[in-house]
């Protein structure tokens, strides 16, 4: 009875250990699986995890001749190497293109792969003070490529590239041309850098005007960091008109410093996403685990209390590691907070210290009861610099409320610069009772607010 049971114990086994073979190798993974993964990592801001599974793309790729994958794998492996290493971008970039020339598949393709090669040779250039020959002539030979097969978008993008090694030359009028004839075929997700381009060269060549309405024209959407780009160099601008070399050169510090916190967030967004996929790995190890222990079980009756027992293993392991990763997206979500909330103080601090340096609101604050006076131009450029730092507040009022009167709109910028009733009413010479009336019809005619506990002033700040 015993030799009869060990003989069914081995064969059951047997089958086990077949069934666990079997399923081994249906998860080989291929070239294509791994450049799937690596994109998933670098979208998710994992680059060094990305940069991995991109090595191993390239390398699976090679072995089994998957010459599309392959190259693919070099360009994207390019792409995330281009801010810390240019040097091997460029190689990289070159060894795709190689391989394409040797097996072609699309000709849309070759000119990205031409137009990123061009771009990487730039960065290259501009880092080691060289020429931008190389640069050119792949860009030169994408752009005439697209340009003979009418593809607009990379009409555009190859446009875009010689505006920007144009205006690395210094060469900015130049890379105006290039920047302007990219926006004619322009499509609406490639407008945003060609308008950068065209506001830097304006920048560059001290066209203030030109540069603001560039950047104004330029939609953000969701992405912040395109936001902040916009924000900021409104704020700088505002200050060059004014003359404020030194606060410009202390904002432009204080935004490197605004700069430095995004960067080391997706730093530690980029390790938080590797502990979390390596927490995803084991648990799918664990999950894989226990349907061979349901298998075994199915099978093996006799064997089921040491199933039982590993489940019970499984479910507090789980439950351990949910614990874990709940105390981790608690973390990440204290963190993300804190940077918000010192992002916030930044902006704070470069409103009130724009604002702070205005002849006109050392005006507008004085004491005592005399009549204050405000020319229209000071009008303007109390309202122009509102407008630069605070996300065109009153740009958006008066086209919102295309009705209301001038005296209703500066009622509202003093309002929302914090100025006393006392001094509203030395510019109106009226009196400060009459200035609350004032508010409180403005508020009701004007916003539709009949609630006494909400004032004018937060009405403005929201």
């Amino acid at each position: 009875m015993l030799t009869m049971l060990t003989k069914t114990w081995y064969i059951l086994m047997t089958t086990f250990l077949l069934a666990a073979c079997q399923q081994q190798d249906i998860r080989v993974q291929t070239a294509t699986d791994c450049l799937e993964e690596a994109e998933t990592a670098l979208a998710g801001d994992s680059i060094r995890l990305g940069e991995t599974l991109l090595r191993e793309a390239i390398h699976l790729a090679e072995a089994s001749e998957d010459w599309h994958t392959n190259y693919i794998a070099h360009q994207r492996l390019a792409e995330a190497l281009s801010e810390s290493n240019p040097e091997e971008a460029l190689l990289l970039m070159k060894q795709a293109l190689t391989i394409y020339e040797q097996h072609p598949d699309n000709e849309h393709n070759y000119v990205i792969l031409l137009d990123y090669a061009g771009t990487f040779a730039a960065q290259v250039a501009y880092s080691k003070e060289g020429t931008y020959d190389e640069a050119l002539r792949y860009i030169h030979r994408a752009y005439n490529i697209a340009k003979k097969s009418r593809m607009n978008d990379m009409v555009c993008q190859t446009l875009t590239s010689l505006a920007n090694i144009a205006w690395a030359k210094e060469d900015y009028r130049q890379a105006l041309k290039y920047a302007h004839q990219a926006e004619q075929v322009a499509t609406d997700d490639l407008r945003p850098g060609i308008l950068q381009v065209q506001a830097r060269s304006y920048l560059s060549l001290n066209m203030i005007d030109s540069a603001e309405a560039a950047y104004r024209k330029i939609n953000p959407g969701d992405d912040p960091h395109l936001a902040y780009i916009v924000q900021s160099n409104l704020a700088k601008i505002a200050l060059r008109r004014m003359g404020a070399k030194q606060v410009e050169d202390s904002v432009a510090e204080a935004f490197e410093k605004a700069e430095d916190f995004y960067y080391k967030a997706l730093k530690q967004k980029d390790e938080y996403y590797q502990n979390t996929l390596r927490q995803e790995m084991e648990n799918q190890q664990l999950e894989y685990s226990s349907k061979m222990y349901a298998r075994t079980l199915i099978i093996i009756i006799i064997a089921s209390f040491f199933v039982i027992s590993a489940m019970l293993l499984v479910v507090r392991y789980r439950m351990q590691a949910q614990r874990q990763e709940k105390r981790q997206l608690q973390q990440e979500a204290e963190h993300q907070k804190a940077l918000l909330h010192q992002a916030n103080e930044v902006v704070a601090f470069l409103q009130s210290f724009i604002l702070e340096r205005m002849e006109v609101m050392k005006k507008l604050n004085q004491t005592g009861d005399s009549l204050i006076y405000l020319s229209p131009h000071e009008w303007n450029e109390i309202e122009r610099t509102l407008n630069a730092i605070d996300n065109n507040r009153f740009a958006n009022l008066r086209k919102q409320y295309p009705m209301m009167q001038e005296d209703d709109i500066r009622l509202c910028i003093l309002t929302r610069l914090g100025i006393s009733n006392r001094n509203i009413g030395n510019i109106y010479c009226i009196t400060i009772s009459a200035v609350q009336h004032r508010k409180l019809k403005l508020k009701k005619d004007v916003f539709g607010e009949t609630s006494p506990d909400i004032t004018l002033e937060q009405i403005l700040k929201q």
